[in-house]
């Protein structure tokens, strides 16, 4: 019997599509806690992005050893503009656990 779907060591992504699938790295109380807990980083990634593709994206870019995606769909919040309603866009983060030993910095600060 055939696998329908392609194990991970056999799955193939676009370098391209990876290359936008991360938007941008979070910086918050919460994420830096996390960061500092559990050797995870905090991203956010594009709203159609699946697990795989966010590992495959941080391991390309990044060369680290990703260990596991968890991800969190964030409902956009509905403000005022004035005397108008509107509403903030939702956002989809990835916490990314990396492995033992692996360190990615994203402060911008020369190691």
């Amino acid at each position: 019997m055939s696998r329908i779907n392609p194990t991970p060591a056999q799955r193939t992504f676009d370098e391209g599509r990876l290359m936008n699938v991360l938007v941008a790295p979070v910086i918050s109380e919460k994420a830096t806690m996390a960061a500092e807990k559990g050797n995870s980083v905090t991203f956010k990634v594009l709203q159609d992005a699946t697990k795989p593709e966010i590992k495959a994206a941080v391991e390309l870019m990044f060369k680290v050893e990703v260990l596991g995606v968890s991800v969190v769909n964030v409902k956009g919040k509905a403000k005022r503009f004035g005397q108008r309603l509107g509403r903030r866009n939702n956002v989809r983060k990835a916490y990314v656990t990396l492995k033992e030993g692996q360190e990615l910095n994203l402060s911008g600060e020369a190691a």
